[in-house]
């Protein structure tokens, strides 16, 4: 399904204190979509899947010449919990900034009369990445490039507080 080259490394383990957290797009569409259609729910905003190949951020990445920590498809579960394996792999802590995290308000407020949190939300066509400091520039710049990732967005950061937890 892909080759990753031999110089990139995005095993979890490599996250580090002082790494940033990005995501490549608004969050929870999927997952609101797809709970739409299978509950016969109605908003008053149609929801369509957002599900589509990374490959194309991922290969901008990779161009960008920048040390990609770690790469994550945040699908089941959602954000925190990709978020919540890699801390507890790596032994790190994570610290979020909710107002950060690019989620549209129709999601927001899907959520809310759902009583769901969109941090725990399934995901399609979107990644995290996890990054040095020094890269965030030139990973939100790669990103961006590519329309899929127009919206990326520096979400919060690997801290030493509370390993193993986002």
């Amino acid at each position: 399904i892909g080759v990753v080259p031999n110089e990139v490394n995005i095993h979890p383990a490599r996250a580090t204190v002082g790494d940033k957290i990005i995501v490549s797009g608004a969050i929870a569409v999927h997952g609101i979509a797809i709970m739409s259609v299978r509950e016969g729910l109605e908003f008053e905003t149609e929801f369509a899947s957002d599900t589509a190949p990374l490959h194309k951020l991922v290969d901008a990445l990779i161009a960008a010449k920048i040390d990609i920590h770690v790469l994550r498809d945040p699908t089941r579960g959602g954000v925190t919990s990709a978020l919540t394996e890699i801390a507890q792999t790596a032994k790190i802590g994570m610290l979020l900034n909710e107002s950060w995290i690019p989620i549209s308000e129709e999601v927001k407020g899907a959520c809310e009369i759902l009583g769901l949190d969109p941090l725990y939300v399934a995901n399609e066509g979107k990644l995290l990445a996890i990054v040095a400091n020094e890269d965030v520039a030139a990973a939100l710049s790669a990103l961006r490039s590519i329309s899929l990732g127009e919206k990326a967005a520096v979400i919060g950061e690997v801290v030493d507080e509370h390993p193993g937890f986002v």
